[in-house]
C-alpha cells in the first residue's frame, strides 16, 4: 500500500489510527477511494465489500475478482487511461473479501470465449489460467465455463453481477427495508446498479438458466486444465 499496488481498506485506516493515537488515516479515507475507483463504480464496490453471495457472470474476460495483476493491467492499456496504476491497485483491492473472517459465498460463471482470448500474451494468460484453477478450490468460490459448443444460452445480452446481503445489509431504497439481492449490469462507458425487484428476478431466472447450460465446477477445471495445457505447449 505504501508503494501504491492497493489501495487501503476502512478497516486498515481505523487501525492505523489506532495504532498511531490519530484521528487522520479514517478521516481521508473517502478522498482516497474517490481517486481510485471510478466515481460510477465507487457504490458498486461498497455493495461487493457487504456482500454475502456474489453471483458473477463474464462473457468476455476473467471476472475483476479473480484477475491477476499482469491480466488486469494488460486487459486495462489497450484503453489506454491516464490512472492505469490506480485502476489496477483498486481491483487487485476489491479481492480483499476473499480474505475476510467469513469471506462471501461467490459463484463465477464464464463463456469459454474468456479462456481462449489470450490476454497479455501467453505468460499473462497462464498465469491467470492457474489462477483460476487455485480459486476454483477454495470452498467458497464456484467456477463454472459456458463452453463453446453451446452456441446460445441466456448471457448472451451481457456480463452482470447479483450480490446478496444478510439482514439489515444492503443499499436501503426510500426508506425501506433493504432488498435481498441487488443487480449490476455492464456496459461500455459505465455500468449501473439496478434495484428494481422485477429486474433482479429477471436476472436471477438468468443465471439459474446459465448455470444448467455451464459445465460442473469440475468439468470445468478440467475445461480450463486444457487451455492452460495449450498455452505451456505453444
Amino acid at each position: 500500500m505504501e508503494n501504491a499496488k492497493r489501495v487501503p481498506s476502512l478497516d486498515l485506516a481505523r487501525d492505523l489510527d489506532t495504532a498511531f493515537g490519530v484521528d487522520f488515516f479514517a478521516e481521508f479515507y473517502p478522498l482516497v477511494v474517490r481517486y481510485a475507483y471510478p466515481s460510477w463504480f465507487l457504490p458498486y464496490v461498497e455493495l461487493e465489500r457487504e456482500a454475502s453471495v456474489i453471483r458473477s457472470f463474464q462473457s468476455q474476460v476473467i471476472p475483476g475478482l479473480l484477475q491477476t495483476e499482469a491480466y488486469a493491467r494488460a486487459m486495462l492499456t489497450p484503453v489506454r487511461p491516464d490512472n492505469l496504476d490506480d485502476l489496477v491497485a483498486a481491483r487487485m483491492t476489491r479481492q480483499a473479501i476473499f480474505e475476510r473472517a467469513a469471506p462471501p459465498r461467490t459463484w463465477f460463471i464464464v463463456d469459454e470465449q474468456a479462456l481462449r482470448r489470450k490476454i497479455g500474451g501467453p505468460d499473462v494468460m497462464a498465469e491467470q489460467l492457474e489462477r483460476l484453477l487455485a480459486a476454483g478450490q477454495e470452498p467458497r468460490i464456484v467456477i463454472q465455463v459456458v463452453p463453446d459448443a453451446i452456441a446460445a444460452h441466456p448471457g448472451l445480452a451481457g456480463p452482470f453481477t447479483l450480490l446478496t446481503f444478510d439482514e439489515g445489509k444492503g443499499p436501503k431504497s426510500d426508506g425501506r427495508k433493504p432488498p435481498h439481492d441487488v443487480l449490476h449490469v455492464d456496459a461500455f462507458s459505465q455500468g449501473r446498479t439496478a434495484l428494481d425487484a422485477t429486474e433482479v428476478t429477471a436476472a436471477t431466472h438468468a443465471y439459474d438458466l446459465l448455470r444448467s447450460y455451464a459445465l460442473s465446477p469440475e468439468d470445468s477445471a478440467v475445461l480450463i486444465g486444457d487451455h492452460l495445457e495449450g498455452l505451456k505447449k505453444a
